[in-house]
């Protein structure tokens, strides 16, 4: 598998220095997660060749040499897509006025056709209508399609989906999965909102100070008591289930982890049978046998790999489900009364679940 390879050191306004090596994928979408003014933006702009790094610094494209040697291949030959947190979409042409000015300046020659792009992000309707006229997702979405109709090699988003409303950052993200496993194109999606990458990214790089901290699969680091993101107060396991079937006597969808039957509400009837959850710690609670007399319908068999002291009353369990991991927040009190050892065997209670995505999209 080819990647793009990063050793960068740039100077950044009032004594910020971003100082990072990398070696990304070229597959699948790659989150840059942290908190403002941590160096992610400045970090993409470097790879995009809209900054100009410390003399030493290095990007590899693959075989291709971007940076490196005195060698520095501008931003119109490194065929990246660009997509801002403002879309920067040209206010003088409408909505199809924008598609084809990416067209005709394209990198090359994309494996798909305008028409399927135009269907991917559900603009078909707005391409008479000018910019002006447009909502703030649906800006983005059109911004999302003129990156790809230049036809990059990489597709580069900067905090694509800031500001806009909960339902049309729930859109999008709907459509960049469906975009990334229709197109295999590798994408760099920086955000300051893990929630957001949670729904998109396979890779995760967390980022602090100018510096990476952190670098793996996104599942793993959700569920590692190690990382960082176990230390949020919004901590989360990230997991992945299959469809088993819909009951629509109760209203709910019966999915299945590690061969257990996990319920959620009722989805869609479709062809989709992988789903990607999140489970947040402070959801899920521990018993030593299974409830039969409770009105929590989730209650999974797990394993107690590790535990961990979690502020000055809680503790943080990482719960072993099949090859997955879940995790769970309880206070001491609890756990000293249970007497939780790693390796009890478990009963993990489920109070409720978020459905970040379903590898594809329905309108």
């Amino acid at each position: 598998m080819s990647s793009l390879t990063v050793n960068l050191k740039c100077e950044g306004a009032q004594g910020f220095t971003l100082n990072c090596a990398l070696q990304l994928p070229l597959q699948g979408v790659t989150g840059v997660f942290g908190p403002s003014g941590c160096g992610k933006t400045t970090l993409l702009h470097c790879i995009a060749g809209l900054r100009d790094p410390a003399p030493h610094s290095v990007i590899h494209h693959g075989e291709d040499v971007w940076l490196a040697g005195g060698v520095s291949v501008p931003t119109f030959q490194r065929g990246v897509g660009l997509v801002f947190q403002d879309d920067r979409l040209f206010p003088h042409l409408n909505v199809s006025g924008n598609l084809d000015y990416a067209v005709k300046r394209r990198h090359s020659k994309p494996p798909y056709s305008r028409d399927t792009v135009i269907d991917w992000l559900g603009i078909g309707k707005l391409l008479l209508h000018g910019v002006s006229e447009l909502s703030g997702g649906q800006r983005q979405r059109v911004a999302i399609a003129r990156a790809l109709l230049n036809g990059p090699n990489i597709l580069l988003l900067d905090e694509p989906l800031a500001g806009l409303d909960y339902n049309a950052k729930q859109d999008c993200l709907k459509r960049l999965t469906l975009i990334a496993k229709q197109t295999k194109l590798p994408m760099i999606y920086v955000s300051h909102e893990i929630q957001e990458l949670s729904h998109v990214a396979d890779d995760l790089v967390i980022m602090r100070e100018g510096e990476v901290t952190e670098h793996g699969p996104l599942i793993e680091l959700a569920g590692s008591l190690e990382s960082s993101l176990a230390r949020d107060s919004n901590a989360a396991a990230i997991l992945q289930a299959s469809i088993s079937g819909h009951h629509s006597q109760w209203h709910l969808t019966e999915l299945s982890i590690a061969n257990q039957s996990l319920w959620v509400n009722a989805l869609p009837d479709s062809q989709i049978s992988q789903l990607r959850l999140r489970i947040a710690a402070r959801d899920v609670s521990v018993t030593r046998s299974r409830a039969s007399d409770s009105s929590i319908l989730n209650s999974l068999a797990v394993t107690l790999t590790a535990m961990q002291p979690c502020g000055p009353g809680h503790m943080l369990l990482q719960l072993t489900l099949g090859e997955q991991f879940l995790l769970a927040r309880i206070t001491r009190k609890s756990a000293d009364q249970l007497a939780l050892q790693p390796g009890d065997k478990l009963f993990a209670q489920i109070k409720s679940t978020a459905l970040l995505s379903d590898q594809g999209y329905n309108e």
